[in-house]
């Protein structure tokens, strides 16, 4: 039975605290307060792909184009587009926008952001794949020079986020921030975009407030004029904080505490899928594993062994025990809603553990190995429980995985500077399109933004041909062909261990409107407070 606030008087505390700090805060009527678990990892709009960063500076930067409420490209900080040869696309860039701070929005703004965001201590250069050059052709004109026609262009330019050129070089902040290294500079802690919102303050995990931008280019469509972002860890403490009114919006919920909360008339369930898959990652590349028992060969480097893993997992058991339904069993690594997603592909093996045991057997590992498995425990839906149930199943048949669970902050960083022989790993799609997936986890891994977050060392060169055709062919049923092949090519070679896609309900209150995201990506511009 999951424990009741009412019992838990560290959780009431933390609650009082939560509750205290919130109204010392200065709230008013248009106040959007949303809450869920875990942190950004910072403010620089081009070091850390990872969704809740996104989230957040999504309210303060823009992009060339953006999403409407449909996830339909439209206009943004470019007007239009236009193709003067197949490989060049010019944007005509909105007259008369200015940065928060006053500063005018001009073509030097995308051609600094472009050649920042490509810098190879950042996580982003994904969004700009196969563009060679942005070139100044006027203060209002840019033309983006492709290495080959790109079928995925403008969803990718939807996260490329124009940061102030003049700021930046004010401030000493034209290099990306190594997140990895530990590294802080004055875009990791400060905002200068265009967005409906300004970024005020940041405290790291307490709380993130922002305020409306009266000067913005677009007429705004949204009540909120402040937003206050708290993330809070504890499961209890986030009801606690939604039962007592402290907060309008919670956008992690636990899952035991769904049924409860959609009964409560002071509130309301906008329940959806999210286009995120939970999977584990194996490091296939390293000679030999840098934190397990086996030496001198690297056991996840065989097929078999990777296999038996797999093979051990209830997914089912998962996803009624831990997850209370709220997630759909996974065997591909993008989920439904995402182009290249095919039910007749996703369907898991059942577990198997004789044929576990046999497979790790045949690989010369017949009592099994230790092995250490790296998990979040503050960002994914019952991360760290998903993990510890991991590690009981594969129990059954001799690998003992020595958990290490921790915050995403510390976790990303190890898993980033390869100190991890097997993680547990969320990915969501942001562009909808499984290339996205592929080309970030799967393919080899170079200094651009092919493998850029492939940090398992997988390098498959069947699968590398398959992803780098599918870049710029244009033909939609070939390249379909090319995503499918791909997908069938990751599952039946076990390069990456999928668990399930999450489903992903938000509670709010009943004055609260907003648009269910899919990419798990609130936005104040669609969200109405009464």
């Amino acid at each position: 039975m999951p424990t009741s606030p009412s019992r838990t008087p560290r959780a009431l505390l933390a609650a009082a605290l939560f509750a205290t700090a919130l109204l010392a805060a200065p709230l008013q009527a248009q106040t959007l307060r949303w809450a869920a678990q875990n942190d950004i990892l910072t403010l620089d709009p081009h070091s850390q792909n990872h969704a809740t960063t996104s989230a957040i500076l999504m309210h303060a930067y823009e992009g060339l184009v953006r999403y409407g409420a449909q996830y339909q490209v439209e206009p943004a900080l470019a007007t239009q587009w236009t193709f003067t040869n197949p490989t060049t696309l010019r944007f005509q860039l909105r007259k008369g926008v200015k940065f928060h701070d006053g500063t005018p929005f001009t073509a030097d703004d995308v051609v600094f952001s472009f050649n920042r965001i490509r810098q190879p201590q950042g996580t982003m250069q994904i969004y700009v794949t196969g563009v060679n050059e942005v070139r100044k052709v006027d203060d209002h004109t840019v033309d983006m020079i492709l290495a080959a026609p790109n079928p995925t262009l403008l969803r990718n330019l939807v996260d490329f986020r124009i940061m102030s050129r003049t700021w930046a070089e004010k401030n000493n902040t034209a290099r990306v921030q190594d997140y990895k290294a530990k590294e802080e500079n004055f875009a990791s802690r400060n905002v200068m975009g265009t967005g409906p919102y300004r970024i005020l303050s940041w405290q790291p995990e307490q709380r993130i407030m922002m305020a409306r931008h009266e000067g913005w280019w677009d007429k705004p469509t949204s009540n909120v004029q402040q937003v206050v972002y708290t993330p809070i860890k504890a499961e209890a403490t986030r009801v606690a904080a939604l039962l007592a009114g402290d907060v309008d919006m919670l956008t992690d919920v636990p899952v035991q505490d769904l049924e409860r909360l959609s009964k409560d008339k002071r509130l309301k369930v906008v329940n959806g899928p999210e286009v995120r898959t939970i999977f584990l990652a194996p490091d296939m590349g390293s000679p030999e594993l840098r934190h397990a028992s086996v030496k001198g060969r690297n056991p996840f480097a065989d097929k078999r062994v990777r296999q038996a893993l797999s093979l051990a997992i209830d997914r089912v058991a998962i996803q009624r025990s831990i997850m209370r339904g709220q997630s759909l069993p996974a065997a591909l690594i993008v989920a439904p809603g995402v182009n290249g997603w095919s039910k007749e592909l996703d369907t898991p093996a059942k577990p198997d553990l004789a044929r576990a045991q046999a497979l790790l057997k045949e690989a010369g590992y017949p009592d099994g190995f230790e092995v250490r498995l790296n998990c979040p425990n503050n960002r994914y839906v019952n991360d760290e429980k998903i993990c510890q149930a991991v590690v009981a199943m594969w129990a059954r048949i001799g690998v003992k995985a020595q958990l290490a669970s921790e915050n995403m902050a510390t976790f990303i960083q190890k898993v980033q500077n390869f100190d991890s022989s097997l993680y547990l790993l969320g990915w969501g799609v942001a562009n909808y399109d499984a290339q996205y997936s592929l080309q970030s986890l799967v393919r080899t891994r170079t200094s651009g933004a092919d493998g850029n977050f492939n940090f398992s060392r997988v390098s498959d060169p069947a699968l590398d041909r398959l992803i780098d055709a599918m870049k710029s062919d244009t033909n939609e049923a070939r390249r379909n062909g090319l995503l499918r092949d791909a997908l069938v090519r990751v599952r039946d070679e076990t390069l990456l261990i999928p668990l399930h896609h999450q489903i992903r309900p938000w509670v709010m209150k009943a004055g609260v409107t907003t648009v269910h995201r899919s990419d798990d990506r609130p936005e104040a511009r669609f969200t109405s407070v009464r």
